[in-house]
C-alpha cells in the first residue's frame, strides 16, 4: 500500500510546470491583443485628425479667392458687397427714429482713402416749413450737374410735397419734427438734416439754406469755391452786449465757459468732419437743450460754441449767406420784386471784404436771403445774364 502511494505521489508531481506554462500563454496572448487593439485605436485616431485638418484645408482654398471682395452669409447665402454699403438711398425717407439716424448717421470709415471712385458732392439742406418758392429758380441752378449734388428739405411733418418725378426734389422731402424758432427743436431739425446727408457717403460739403434762400452764382463757381476753401464757413464771434455774452447761461458750466461763448449765424457750410462732430454730440447738446432758450437762441450758439470749442482752427469765422440786418428787429429785411434789380443782385456776392484761404476775396457770399415769393419772377428773368445760370 506504501509503494501504490509513493507511484501516485510521482504521477501527480509532472503537472505543476505544464499548468504554469499554459497560463503564461494565454496571459501572453492577452497582451498582444491588446497591444494590437492599442495600435489600431491610436491609428485611426491619427487618420481622423488628419482627415479633419484636410477638410478643413480644402474649404479655406475654396473660398479663398471671395473673401476680399464680399462678406458670406452661410444661412441665407446671400452676400453684401461694397457697393451696396456706398450706394446712396433713392429716396430721403425711411423708418428710423432720430436716436436711431444719429447712431447709424455718426458711423464713419477711419481708414484714410477711399477703395472705390469717389466724386464728392455738395449737400443742399433746406429747412422750411413746407413749400420752396424758388424751386424754379433751383431747378435752373442743378441743371446739368448731376452727381456733384444731393438735396435734403426738412418740413413741417404733415406736410406733402407734390413734385414730379423730374423735378430734383422729388423723394427729397425727410422725416422730419416741428419746430420752434429759437429752441432747441431748431438744432434738432439742423442735426436731423445733417444725419440724413451723411448717410450719403460721396457728400463732402453741406450747406444750410431757407425756402427764402438764393443762389447768387452757378453751380460750378460754388462748387469750386468751397471745395477749393480750407476752411468750413460758420461764424464763431466772440461778441460782447447783450446779444453775444449778454446771452450766456452759467449753468451751462463746466461743459461752456464765458470765454467759449460764441455767436454765428444760422446758415452755414461745413465739412463731413465737422458734420459728424455735430451728429454724434452727447455732451453739449443736453446742456443747450435745458439751458439755452430765448433770449439765448440755440440756432446763433450751440453750434458755433461747440465747434469753436474743438475745432476752432477749421472755421472761417463767416457765413456764406448775406442777409440784411440794417432794419433792425428779430429778423433781417425781407426782399420782393421790387427789390430785385440787376444793380440789386450784382453787388450782394460782395457786399463785404472777406478773407478766401487767408487772402482777401471779392466774393463773400455765395447765397442771399430773405426773398419773398414774388420775386421769383424777375429772378428767372435775370439769372441767366446775373446768376450764371
Amino acid at each position: 500500500m506504501g509503494v501504490e502511494m509513493e507511484e501516485g505521489v510521482k504521477d501527480s508531481a509532472p503537472s505543476t510546470p505544464k499548468s504554469r506554462l499554459t497560463n503564461q500563454s494565454k496571459a501572453l496572448l492577452s497582451m498582444r491583443l491588446l497591444q494590437i487593439l492599442l495600435l489600431f485605436f491610436v491609428l485611426t485616431l491619427g487618420i481622423s485628425v488628419v482627415s479633419i485638418h484636410m477638410i478643413k484645408f480644402l474649404k479655406i482654398q475654396h473660398f479663398a479667392p471671395v473673401v476680399p471682395t464680399t462678406l458670406i452669409s452661410m444661412n441665407d447665402h446671400s452676400t453684401l458687397t461694397l457697393e451696396s454699403f456706398i450706394r446712396p438711398p433713392s429716396n430721403a425717407w425711411h423708418t428710423m427714429n432720430d436716436s436711431e439716424l444719429l447712431w447709424r448717421a455718426s458711423m464713419e470709415p477711419q481708414r484714410n482713402g477711399y477703395p472705390f471712385k469717389r466724386v464728392p458732392k455738395l449737400a443742399f439742406m433746406f429747412l422750411t416749413k413746407g413749400p420752396l418758392p424758388f424751386a424754379p429758380l433751383w431747378e435752373k441752378f442743378f441743371k446739368e450737374h448731376d452727381g456733384l449734388y444731393s438735396i435734403y428739405v426738412h418740413a413741417l411733418p404733415n406736410y406733402k410735397s407734390d413734385f414730379s418725378k423730374s423735378s430734383v426734389f422729388y423723394r427729397r422731402y425727410i422725416p422730419s419734427q416741428a419746430v420752434t424758432w429759437g429752441e432747441m427743436s431748431m438744432g434738432e431739425a439742423e442735426r436731423r438734416l445733417l444725419a440724413n446727408a451723411l448717410l450719403d457717403i460721396s457728400n463732402e460739403w453741406f450747406v444750410l439754406l431757407s425756402e427764402s434762400c438764393i443762389p447768387l452764382r452757378g453751380f460750378s463757381f460754388i462748387y469750386s469755391y468751397v471745395s477749393g476753401s480750407r476752411y468750413s464757413f460758420m461764424g464763431c464771434a466772440d461778441e460782447e452786449g447783450p446779444d453775444g455774452r449778454g446771452r450766456y447761461k452759467p449753468e451751462l458750466e463746466p461743459e461752456v465757459t464765458l470765454s467759449q461763448w460764441r455767436k454765428g449765424s444760422q446758415w452755414f457750410e461745413i465739412n463731413r468732419k465737422l458734420a459728424v462732430e455735430i451728429v454724434q454730440d452727447t455732451i453739449y447738446h443736453p446742456k443747450f437743450k435745458e439751458f439755452c432758450t430765448p433770449p439765448c437762441y440755440v440756432d446763433e450758439h450751440y453750434f458755433p460754441t461747440m465747434l469753436s470749442i474743438k475745432h476752432r482752427i477749421l472755421l472761417a469765422n463767416r457765413t456764406l449767406t448775406w442777409t440784411d440786418w440794417s432794419r433792425g428787429g428779430a429778423h433781417p429785411a425781407t426782399f420782393g420784386k421790387p427789390d430785385v434789380t440787376e444793380s440789386f443782385l450784382k453787388k450782394l456776392p460782395g457786399a463785404k471784404s472777406c478773407l478766401y484761404n487767408d487772402k482777401q476775396s471779392e466774393v463773400c457770399y455765395l447765397f442771399a436771403r430773405k426773398f419773398a415769393p414774388s420775386a421769383l419772377e424777375p429772378l428767372l428773368q435775370l439769372a441767366p445774364k446775373i446768376l450764371g445760370f
